[in-house]
């Protein structure tokens, strides 16, 4: 049996903080001996926009776990709401039900969440991996991805139109030979158009100190103390340099590496993205759990 044929998908229940449902995948292989890595998506996106990097990992002895956010793909749309409070109060709750330390891999948002919450609870998880997120943001990179969030209220009349949407905001075109992954991150209605798969209310949540707060992050960067890593797209209108050098004074354990991709990082240049993980995981994580 190849590595890639052991590799198992499990789907997985989780609950949030104030009981919504969570839902996620495992990804597991024959050989599971390295730890536990758990992948939040950014906003807008789904659980499924980690599934190459997610078996990959499998396929190397990890297990690996990724999640719905609330009120994106299969999870529970929250009457809650979506602020920063409730993705980190979500991300306590997975990480209390996993049951070990994870490393913890967080795009745009689930980097946001994830930052918040390593550095305001010391000693939940054994890395962090911020994927073109820092402590704050371009305004003019924000705006961007609302505008593309907020761009088809009334959905798309075909997939054709949702990859032009899509290649319109990337930095270069990605070429597709099969349409039938978008449907992954899209719910087609009854009227036969195709919708974001995600609560439309949680635009309404995407500014600043609801989910975009630079002071209370900077705040927990302060605190962070395991093994982090930095990926930043060179293409990104998101991550400034000069924010992701500020990472590095606030984190003393963070490094610094960048791809040539855009703010969709792992979406853009997968391969790239994912040897950079996997090297942070058997060099920086790997190393510590044997030093300690």
């Amino acid at each position: 049996m190849t590595v890639a044929e052991s590799v198992r998908r499990e789907a997985l229940e989780l609950r949030g903080a104030h009981g919504d449902t969570l839902i996620g995948d495992r990804w597991t292989s024959l050989r599971q001996d390295r730890g536990t890595v758990l992948l939040l998506h950014g906003g807008g996106q789904t659980r499924h926009s980690w599934e190459r990097t997610a078996r990959r990992l499998a396929g190397a002895g990890w297990q690996a776990i990724t999640v719905d956010a609330r009120g994106h793909g299969d999870s529970e749309w929250s009457q809650a709401g979506y602020t920063l409070d409730f993705f980190v109060a979500d991300l306590h709750a997975t990480i209390a039900q996993i049951g070990s330390a994870p490393v913890v891999v967080g795009a745009s948002l689930g980097g946001r969440t994830a930052l918040a919450a390593v550095g305001e609870r010391p000693g939940s998880v054994s890395g962090l991996v911020l994927v073109d997120i820092a402590h704050r943001v371009d305004p003019d990179g924000r705006e961007r991805v609302k505008d593309f969030m907020a761009g088809a209220p009334n959905g798309f009349a075909t997939l054709e139109d949702v990859a032009a949407a899509v290649d319109a905001y990337r930095p270069a075109p990605r070429r597709r030979r099969n349409l039938d992954g978008l449907k992954k991150n899209l719910r087609q209605r009854a009227d036969g158009r195709w919708y974001w798969h995600w609560d439309p209310r949680f635009l309404e949540f995407t500014t600043d100190g609801a989910n975009v707060d630079a002071d209370r992050l900077s705040r927990a960067a302060r605190n962070v103390t395991v093994p982090t890593l930095l990926v930043r797209g060179k293409k990104s209108d998101m991550v400034t340099a000069e924010a992701a050098a500020e990472i590095r004074d606030l984190v003393p354990t963070a490094e610094v590496v960048e791809v040539g991709a855009g703010h969709m990082v792992a979406g853009d240049d997968n391969d790239v993205f994912t040897a950079h993980l996997q090297n942070f995981l058997v060099g920086r994580v790997r190393q510590q759990a044997v030093d300690s």
